[in-house]
């Protein structure tokens, strides 16, 4: 496998959809390199008395379409590269998904697996502080992303609202329920994913019952992806995570593989099902794959091996440029990130309308209004992709990256 880092990939698709769209060269040029880029110390007073010193970022891509949006990650391996990536990415997201946003992206390099919950809270309070400046309900609101969620988010939402002297929930998205955070934004993203797999299913003309999926990624978007497939009748019959997966051809019952998880701390060695490898799960023979875990894990070197029919991009980026030609040549769909994963964005934005005019949705309009955006999504993907004879991919970049040079068009270029 040639590596491929996430910057790459993500300006070759942008590339792509600069000469499929006969864009002028300085506009790819331009969207190639994002806004503004902010890299922080952040000294940290451990639970033993020492300081520890991380490092945090925050990539402001484009806020053509409105503000930056975009999750905050905590991982060993974070890096300006792959946020950088992750930045470019969240603008085409917001605009294929037709949202008045931009695209942004944190991080900080931890390792929150062997951190306590005070030093999580004394460095996300550390992040923001150092990056207050930066963020806010009319200019960036930073979301939870890997290894970040709720309890991250309050203490955002209490650490800025501290700073400009009033509560302000609107600042951040993801938050829990009882600060404003919105009715089914936990499920948002796994949810999404199957309902642009049930779309693609009917295109395709398989019938519901006969439908069959595997996961790679048992956390919160592999497992809502999971217990949402069960509820519209397709049967999950392999899930992974980290330490390995399982596999059971008649079928997987979600929230009993995620008590077992929640036991143990993996899905392997689950009663009943056979234990496999996460590459074995990427080559099984089912009607729908979801990558719901990292980047680059289908490549050069085992797209060919993919049986496939649907590919659902529950991870950002999980297919690298040379993977997807071979998938494509294949007549495999893939239903590229920005379109499957979208639902947690697309909560995201209701979230901080309901935030920004204190209003409270339920769950029920909140899901109808989340369907009706991917549906609206992934309908005007497809015809375009039909219509032009491109793939699934290049089609919704063709659409979001349009749509952000029109913005730029229109606002000019100023002085």
């Amino acid at each position: 496998m040639g590596a491929v880092s996430p910057y790459e990939a993500a300006v070759k698709q942008l590339e792509r959809a600069g000469e499929l769209l006969g864009l002028d060269k300085w506009l790819v040029e331009f969207l190639k390199r994002p806004k503004r880029e902010i890299t922080v110390t952040l000294p940290v007073r451990m639970d033993d008395g020492r300081v520890e010193v991380f490092t945090g970022y925050r990539v402001h891509h484009s806020d053509a379409r409105g503000p930056f949006k975009g999750g905050i990650r905590y991982h060993p391996s974070v890096t300006l590269d792959e946020v950088r990536a992750l930045a470019m990415w969240m603008t085409w997201k917001t605009s294929v998904m037709d949202l008045p946003l931009g695209g942004a992206k944190g991080g900080i390099a931890c390792n929150p697996k062997e951190m306590s919950t005070s030093e999580l809270e004394r460095l996300t309070r550390r992040y923001i502080y150092a990056i207050r400046e930066f963020i806010g309900p009319d200019l960036d609101i930073p979301a939870p992303d890997v290894n970040t969620g709720p309890q991250h988010m309050a203490w955002i939402v209490d650490t800025y609202s501290a700073f400009v002297g009033h509560y302000e929930p609107a600042v951040v998205t993801g938050k829990p329920v009882e600060l404003g955070g919105s009715p089914g934004r936990l499920e948002a993203t796994g949810r999404g994913v199957m309902i642009t797999v049930r779309e693609a299913i009917k295109r395709l003309g398989l019938r519901a019952g006969d439908v069959t999926v595997a996961i790679q990624g048992y956390g919160n978007v592999g497992y809502h992806a999971a217990k949402t497939a069960a509820e519209l009748g397709f049967k999950v019959v392999a899930v992974s995570d980290s330490k390995g997966g399982i596999y059971d051809p008649s079928g997987l019952n979600p929230e009993a593989v995620m008590e077992h998880k929640r036991k143990t701390g993996s899905v392997v060695g689950f009663p009943g099902a056979k234990d496999i490898s996460n590459e074995e799960l990427l080559e099984l023979d089912v009607t729908v794959l979801v990558p719901a875990a990292i980047e680059g894990v289908i490549h050069g070197g085992n797209a060919s091996e993919i049986k496939a029919k649907i590919v659902a991009e529950g991870a950002n980026g999980p297919t690298t440029p040379e993977a997807d030609r071979v998938l494509y040549e294949s007549g495999v769909m893939v239903i590229p990130d920005i379109v499957a994963n979208a639902g947690g964005v697309v909560v995201s934005y209701f979230e901080w309308v309901q935030g920004i005019t204190r209003e409270r949705w339920t769950l029920d309009e909140v899901r109808r209004k989340l369907e009706a955006k991917l549906l609206a999504a992934f309908d005007e993907v497809y015809r375009l992709s039909k219509e032009r004879e491109v793939s699934m991919r290049e089609a919704a970049y063709m659409i979001a990256v349009g749509r952000v040079v029109r913005a730029i068009e229109l606002r000019g270029i100023w002085p």
